[in-house]
């Protein structure tokens, strides 16, 4: 038996997740934006659909570990687990054991640790995401999107749906345009809420997220996300009075852009003149 075989015998051989919670009294905390997933079905699913797992591949948010088991048992080569419930520590304790070497736990918090860092390329993130902290985890992790493979990460629909919107959607907006500006992203499929326990008031999402090698367009990002913040957080307003602070109708028309036109009459590379022209 190869020693992958051994590692996964030994997973498999460990006492059903949701017993190991019962046991423990580890019950998910709403301040920790936490609900846990326990079919290894699905999350089976969410790891194959990260391809194959060479390098590291970091996990946010384990929890009692429902996806770790899954990453390790589809042939994850190292997993990085970073998670703030101290709680989680002692689930994931016989997990540890049973991944010989191949699973670290980090106890932090992952809005505070550059995952970008962290173990060796090619570097993937797979996580069910916290949804009170999910938008501000992706924005970071896009200021490095060169540094990771790609991103394979669960959200709300309604955010998943923002993040994929192209250009003429309802939902395109700020999200849309970081994102769209460095990479490629779909919405793979979607996870009911009676998967989880406790079960969410919504729909949850598993989207991938496939960095670019150069972003579409040349501009600044943190130009582009001022220019985005302001622009969106009135959209129904025309851009020159949006974007008033930044120099309204001038610096529209600086860019190529007609000064009433609104937010959502843009496309990507339009906010990327809009972010030039902010810059020089």
């Amino acid at each position: 038996m190869s020693d992958l075989n051994k590692t996964n015998a030994a997973i498999e051989a460990l006492p059903p997740l949701a017993a190991m919670v019962r046991a423990l009294d580890m019950r998910a905390r709403k301040s920790l934006g936490q609900n846990f997933l326990f079919d290894l079905n699905l999350t089976r699913r969410i790891a194959r659909s990260a391809g194959t797992l060479t390098g590291t591949t970091i996990e946010v948010g384990p929890g009692p570990g429902g996806l770790t088991r899954a990453l390790l048992l589809d042939g994850a080569e190292t997993v990085v687990a970073i998670e703030k419930d101290f709680r989680a520590g002692i689930v994931l304790d016989p997990l540890l054991a049973a991944a010989d070497g191949r699973l670290e736990l980090i106890e932090g918090d992952a809005l505070k640790t550059p995952l970008w860092d962290i173990g060796t390329a090619p570097r993937r993130i797979i996580a069910n995401l916290p949804y009170n902290i999910a938008t501000s985890l992706l924005i970071q992790w896009l200021e490095h999107a060169s540094t990771f493979e790609s991103m394979t990460l669960m959200f709300q629909r309604e955010v998943a749906e923002r993040i994929t919107a192209v250009p003429g959607d309802s939902a395109f907006g700020r999200l849309s345009i970081l994102t769209g500006w460095l990479a490629d992203a779909d919405i793979l499929f979607d996870i009911p809420p009676e998967a989880f326990v406790p079960p969410p008031k919504i729909i949850s999402s598993v989207v991938q997220i496939r960095p670019l090698p150069e972003p579409r367009f040349p501009c600044d990002q943190k130009a582009l996300e001022t220019v985005t913040r302001l622009a969106f957080g009135q959209r129904r307003k025309m851009l020159r009075a949006s974007l008033k602070s930044l120099g309204g109708a001038s610096m529209l028309e600086n860019a190529g852009i007609d000064p009433q036109s609104r937010p959502q009459d843009l496309d990507i590379a339009a906010f990327c003149r809009l972010a030039q022209a902010l810059d020089s």
